[in-house]
């Protein structure tokens, strides 16, 4: 069971250690499920991994974020229902991520693919086994959004959140913003406290650690719905849909396939059309933006989803929202929410996506 952790790189390793000191050994079983194992092969990068135009540091996969969450819930809960509804959230995530999301019409909530998660975990028989050994029910651990430190509604900071922030800040576009020392300050000063609404959030003790996260992560927000991002993703979703309406790729594939799979399929597709264009993706390092449509390229113009999140703190013996409390914090969260997208992106060839003829 522990050869999972040895297959992990020393930052990685370092940075779980970060997150919880103690690593349950109780919960490496649930991570070797078949299940679990598959979204080894799925990066949080939703599919910028494959595109030249971005440069990650390295794959991060959407495993080690679910461990990742599981470690943030056990070191603030020790909780086992809720640690291991932390490590199961995302077991339905399908290859691309938010990708299949933008191929749903849901590039803005992105949250289409969710509704598997339960149906995965009764379909395990060894996650069904695990659980009926330690005494769970399905319904405790199948939807994390019943425990507020796991997640809950933006823009509160939840474990969901700090994971994402924390490893998007380490290893997404190789830009630095986060390393080991500054995300071990930071974490070490948060506790659990009580929001408005009377609820246990995860926050801070300092408001000035606060204000420095702020600060670090207001920078990163803008990666995820930037004019690459946003173009990059929607590629995915229209190359994944022609693959679909072709008859060459099923649904069911992305629920249950690795993302080098999926790409091996593309890439011996026999659809020339399908085939070619995605190489010209692959080998694609820039976009364009215009303000009207291009009509003899590829165009885009979608909308993604604003990630944002506004802490509370302990200021002054009482609790606050960050933005009432510090300048700085609101300032670096107006310019997030004010800045503008260009209306069309695209590459510079043109691929039309195949449609489902009605």
């Amino acid at each position: 069971m522990k050869n999972y952790l040895d297959t992990i790189n020393k930052e990685v390793r370092q940075y779980f250690k970060i997150l919880s000191s103690e690593f349950p050994i109780w919960l490496l079983e649930y991570i070797e499920t078949p299940e679990m194992q598959r979204i080894n092969g799925i990066s949080m990068c939703c599919g910028t991994d494959y595109s030249k135009i971005f440069n990650h540091k390295q794959f991060y996969s959407n495993l080690e974020h679910s461990i990742g969450v599981a470690l943030i819930v056990w070191h603030f809960t020790h909780d086992k229902k809720q640690t291991i509804a932390g490590l199961l959230h995302d077991i339905a995530t399908p290859t691309f991520k938010h990708c299949i999301d933008f191929m749903n019409g849901d590039s803005e909530h992105q949250e289409s693919t969710e509704a598997r998660t339960e149906q995965i975990i009764r379909s395990s028989k060894k996650i069904m086994e695990l659980l009926h050994r330690d005494g769970i029910k399905v319904e405790e651990v199948s939807n994390y959004h019943i425990y507020p430190i796991a997640d809950n509604d933006t823009p509160k900071l939840s474990a969901d959140r700090f994971e994402y922030t924390f490893s998007g800040g380490l290893f997404f576009n190789n830009r630095h913003f986060f390393d080991l020392e500054t995300i071990k300050e930071i974490y070490d000063n948060v506790s659990i406290l009580e929001n408005e609404d009377g609820v246990p959030e995860l926050g801070f003790n300092d408001f000035k650690i606060c204000e420095k996260y702020i600060h670090i992560i207001s920078k990163l927000w803008p990666e995820w719905i930037s004019d690459e991002d946003r173009t990059v993703m929607q590629f995915w979703a229209d190359i994944v849909k022609s693959m679909n309406v072709k008859g060459y790729l099923t649904i069911d594939d992305l629920y249950n396939l690795s993302e080098k799979d999926v790409i091996k399929k593309i890439l011996n597709c026999e659809d020339k059309y399908i085939r070619d264009n995605f190489i010209k993706f692959q080998n694609a390092t820039s976009i364009y933006r215009s303000d009207i449509p291009i009509h003899d390229k590829y165009c885009i113009s979608v909308k993604a989803k604003k990630r944002y999140i506004i802490p509370l703190t302990k200021y002054n013996k009482s609790v606050y929202r960050i933005d009432n409390v510090s300048k700085l914090a609101k300032s670096d969260i107006d310019e997030y929410f004010n800045i503008k997208a260009s209306t069309y992106t695209g590459f510079d060839f043109d691929f039309k996506p195949y449609e489902i003829i009605k």
